[in-house]
């Protein structure tokens, strides 16, 4: 069958990069099993089991070499995926053939897997993310000055600059990747624990010798490049700590989401546009639109994400005793596409942010025309310092401020609040003093400081701790 011809998932096709989805694939898995496969033989024989050099070697020529039509042809018979691959492993390692897999269980292979293939995942979105931040530390440094209107309720409120609202969107992905490292410090191996957690067959295997029972999975972890394993377990690795991988996913899509509704709500107002291909079609029907698709997009995406973190928290809350095989579906579902959903947003973050048009101009004139109203406590304040009545400067500025929100609400027309307010004697003003007063940057408060501080003590380090992650650059399909 072709592609034309069956479902194939979108995250692959359209969203995730080939790099995540090689994590993913049967071939990762496969080899890693193989790795893990060699990792046990080769403690086994460091703790003493009859098992020769020569085995090992064997077991090492064809760790890559995955013989798949024997696997997938004995699958049929057994229906069992682990003996499977044990058999086909076995047939091209004649002599290794009978201590392959030596005392595990399935899971020793399958869980020990999934913890290396999310924890090299979870690196992969710190890599992502990290350039995430570098972009959006370059777009906060070059518009720190900008003032723009900012917005509470989405109503103008004081300004603030185009810089330091960026700064926003990077506090909530720095908190993300806090999140992020420390998730990633504590991922552990299962080890091997035997089919209820017991290690009862490796006590067997090893003669009642519970010290090298005990040296196992401490050679084994430090073999696959892990510090330790869960000191204790049923058959399985606790299922929470795929909440917890699925949680900190689902943090980063909320932080994504937030950052491309601003940007959707901002390419409305024309201040800044996203990326937008020369020959790129934004409209099936009008022609002249240019809309936020990719911002659209991480929005959407995000809400899988999201959502998705639902699945590992019901399947950790309801495994029963030891284990039960009710989790083993949504897993194959739930954690790899929830990876590359995160991966196709990260990509789109990276792609938006190093592309974000802004038009000054155009906040320049939004600015103006609301900025009369934010500059009344400073012309007020003044009037007071000559010798006015602040009761009754407020209440008549109060009435003219009404007056000129009439005039641009119901009649379209500009804001005449500083003419009306040179024309009142009390204010003992005219409209070339209030006209210097109409400078935006004296009403931006500390947010260039702000960003500078925030870029140097925060980010900057941040940065420069991860600079051998630098210099992704994401490609995009649609």
């Amino acid at each position: 069958m072709s592609n034309t011809d069956r479902y194939v998932s979108p995250l692959s096709e359209r969203y995730a990069s080939k790099e995540m989805q090689y994590l993913f694939s049967p071939d990762k898995k496969f080899r890693t099993w193989r790795r893990l496969w060699i990792a046990l033989a080769e403690t086994e024989k460091e703790l003493g089991l009859p098992i020769t050099d020569e085995q090992i070697e064997e077991l090492k020529e064809h760790a890559d070499d995955i013989n798949y039509d024997v696997a997938k042809a004995r699958e049929k018979e057994v229906r069992h995926d682990v003996m499977s691959h044990v058999y086909a492993y076995g047939v091209q390692c004649p002599k290794a053939k009978g201590i392959i897999h030596l005392g595990a269980t399935s899971c020793y292979v399958g869980d020990n897997t999934d913890i290396i293939i999310m924890t090299e995942a979870l690196r992969l979105v710190k890599k992502k993310l990290v350039n995430v931040l570098s972009e959006l530390s370059a777009f906060a440094d070059r518009y720190k000055d900008l003032p723009t209107l900012a917005f509470t309720h989405f109503q103008p409120a004081q300004p603030t600059t185009v810089g330091k609202r960026a700064t926003l969107w990077m506090q909530e992905f720095y908190l993300d990747l806090e999140d992020l490292d420390y998730v990633i410090s504590t991922m552990k191996l299962l080890g091997s624990k035997g089919t209820t957690g017991t290690q009862a067959s490796f006590l067997e295997l090893f003669d009642g010798d519970m010290e090298k029972v005990n040296a196992l999975d401490p050679m084994i972890a430090q073999k696959m490049g892990f510090s330790a394993c869960y000191p204790v377990s049923g058959q399985t690795y606790s299922r929470k700590v795929d909440t917890r991988v699925l949680n900190v996913l689902a943090g980063i899509a909320a932080s994504a989401t937030k950052m491309s509704n601003d940007i959707r709500l901002l390419q409305h107002l024309k201040e800044v546009e996203e990326p937008f291909e020369k020959s790129q079609i934004g409209s099936s029907a009008m022609a002249y639109k240019r809309n936020p698709m990719r911002s659209e997009r991480i929005a959407s995406l995000s809400r899988y994400v999201i959502t998705d973190a639902l699945n590992p928290a019901i399947t950790s809350a309801t495994q029963w005793f030891e284990r039960t095989l009710d989790d083993s579906a949504n897993k194959r579902l739930s954690i790899p596409e929830g990876f590359l959903a995160i991966d196709g947003i990260l990509d789109l973050c990276l792609n938006v942010v190093d592309g974000l048009v802004v038009y000054p101009k155009v906040i320049e004139k939004h600015l103006m025309s609301e900025l009369p109203f934010m500059a009344t406590e400073n012309i007020m304040m003044d009037a007071v310092k000559k010798g006015g009545d602040r009761q009754e400067l407020h209440e008549r500025i109060r009435e003219l401020s009404m007056e000129a929100g009439k005039r641009v609400k119901e009649e379209g027309l500009d804001n005449n609040l500083l003419s009306l307010i040179a024309q009142e004697p009390m204010f003992m003003t005219n409209e070339e003093e209030l006209a210097a007063t109409m400078d935006p940057s004296r009403y931006v408060g500390c947010a260039p400081e702000q960003v500078t501080r925030f870029l140097k003590d925060v980010i900057g380090p941040v940065l420069e701790e991860n600079k051998e992650l630098l210099g992704v650059k994401a490609e995009i399909n649609v």
